[in-house]
């Protein structure tokens, strides 16, 4: 039996699984690593981590499959996007990595937009420089650790540094380089525009291949730590919502993924770059090859679950772990006692910031009209709601674009609870579907793999072959109607409290 092997290094843990040539999932583990934040706006992590998960998961997943190593004949990565890895010439790394939801450089990209010129990084990237996106952090290096700086030479993105580790090249694939703000997305490679205008040296980056191709094969030493066989090829693979992406069958036009992780995010896919005509959604290469895709991104959607989790929701952690159940269960059953809209609860979902369709690093997660009536079960709804609210956002501004959507896809750890996607179902007024295998970006980055490795013919024949629908969620019409009244109101919320956003880190900066 031929198998496949896909590492996804995401946030809060690295997954691997095993899948065989049909897509049937045969073993997968996890392992956690903390996030550090040292300062507020700041997000990093310890790249080592991700490598001891890595060590740590491979085996594991291997074991749990039941198969030999010898029988995986390709594997594929995918990550958490925009993460800056800093190397030396010795490819030690240099400092914690900024991640994705670190908010620290807004300056930096205020002036790589004027020292670029603004028209020059849309046509160049088909994005603005946001703060989550690489390039501002090696500016931010550059300005505020210089001496860090000058030891600098190679910046990797998180999945990428596990590719070194497993294959010893330097290499990234056209998915996630396209969030580095660095990329000429339409035309798939590096940009000679912006790394000239920002005296950046081309051989600071990796280099770059579809997502589909062979970037480099298992080591001696890989093979040593992490039980795979030497030479096995490694395929570019993608970022994580790109994978994500191919991993729910999102290769089509008319299909479109929603997906509730610690991020929250709505994909689609484009046969050509096509961009928001005010930029609130992000145009990126996609994993399958020669396509696009466009999504909108909430920063803080499982994220602002979880947090309320570690929170507030003690007692429910402690007694799912009496009765052997996922504490998210238990927080989706009291939500279910609540009723919609919360009774006039609204939460705005700005924990760390937002991109979609704020693009402010600012703004700040908000409970309004608390009463003395609400309880915990109205909190853990309004969450809920409030993540729904801004998916909806996200949707509309797609749809708005000319991107015909006629089935929406859920997936996500908020796609298992019903009631949650019941939620999103309601308030976008669209039926959402799951699939048989919503093993996210880990399951994409191996259909990537299996094309690589010449077991698939192409990414959209991989996807054909693996991916069914298995469940639809019907919108209700008079719940939608509701719902529209109260995300009006959430609407207006955000434009209200702007200012306030802006005075609150005037505050916070000069503590």
């Amino acid at each position: 039996m031929n198998c496949l092997l896909g590492i996804d290094v995401g946030t809060t843990s690295t997954r691997a699984l095993v899948i065989d040539e049909t897509g049937a999932l045969l073993g997968s583990h996890a392992i956690e690593y903390p996030l550090l934040t040292p300062q507020p706006n700041w997000a990093e992590q310890d790249p080592e981590h991700w490598w001891r998960a890595t060590m740590g998961t491979v085996p594991e997943a291997i074991a749990a499959a039941g198969v030999a190593a010898s029988q995986i004949k390709g594997i594929g990565l995918s990550g958490q996007m925009h993460g800056s890895v800093f190397l030396d010439a010795d490819d030690q790394v240099i400092r914690p990595a900024l991640l994705w939801c670190d908010q620290r450089t807004g300056k930096q990209c205020e002036s790589i937009t004027e020292t670029v010129g603004a028209a020059d990084v849309i046509a160049e990237t088909c994005n603005p420089v946001l703060t989550g996106f690489t390039a501002p952090k090696i500016i931010w290096l550059r300005d505020e650790e210089p001496a860090n700086f000058e030891r600098v030479r190679k910046v990797l993105l998180p999945k990428d540094y596990v590719r070194l580790r497993l294959t010893g090249e330097y290499a990234t694939e056209v998915s996630d380089a396209s969030g580095t703000s660095l990329l000429n997305v339409p035309e798939r490679r590096w940009s000679e525009i912006m790394m000239d205008r920002l005296e950046l040296p081309m051989d600071l980056l990796p280099a770059v291949y579809e997502s589909a191709e062979v970037s480099g094969a298992i080591t001696a030493e890989a093979a040593a730590a992490c039980g795979l066989v030497e030479g096995t090829p490694v395929a570019g693979g993608g970022g994580d919502q790109a994978a994500g992406g191919v991993g729910n069958g999102i290769v089509n036009a008319g299909v479109v993924s929603s997906t509730t992780g610690t991020s929250g995010v709505v994909f689609a896919h484009l046969d050509e770059p096509v961009m928001d005509a005010e930029l609130r959604t992000h145009t990126f290469c996609h994993a399958v090859p020669g396509k696009w895709h466009v999504m909108g991104v909430m920063l803080s959607a499982g994220g602002s679950l979880r947090w309320l989790r570690d929170t507030v929701c003690g007692e429910e952690v402690a007694r799912a772990a009496e009765v052997g159940r996922d504490p998210y269960e238990l927080m989706s059953e009291a939500a279910a006692t609540a009723p919609v809209g919360s009774e006039g609860l609204i939460f705005l979902p700005y924990l760390t910031g937002e991109r979609t369709p704020y693009a402010n690093p600012n703004a700040r997660g908000v409970f309004f009209g608390l009463s003395l009536r609400h309880g915990k079960s109205h909190l853990i709804r309004s969450v809920m709601e409030g993540v729904a609210y801004g998916l909806a956002d996200s949707l509309e501004i797609i749809e708005a674009m000319g991107v015909q959507v006629t089935q929406v896809r859920a997936s996500g750890g908020g796609a298992r609870s019903e009631l949650w996607r019941q939620i999103q179902t309601d308030v976008t007024g669209h039926d959402h579907s799951v699939i048989d295998a919503d093993e996210g970006p880990a399951y994409g980055a191996a259909l990537l793999a299996g094309v690589g490795a010449g077991l698939h013919d192409s990414v959209e024949a991989a996807c054909e072959a693996t991916i069914k629908v298995v469940d639809t969620r019907h919108a209700d019409a008079q719940t939608g109607e509701l719902y529209s009244r109260y995300r009006a109101v959430y609407r207006t919320l955000y434009r209200q409290l702007e200012g306030s956003f802006e005075d609150v880190a005037a505050l916070i900066a000069a503590e």
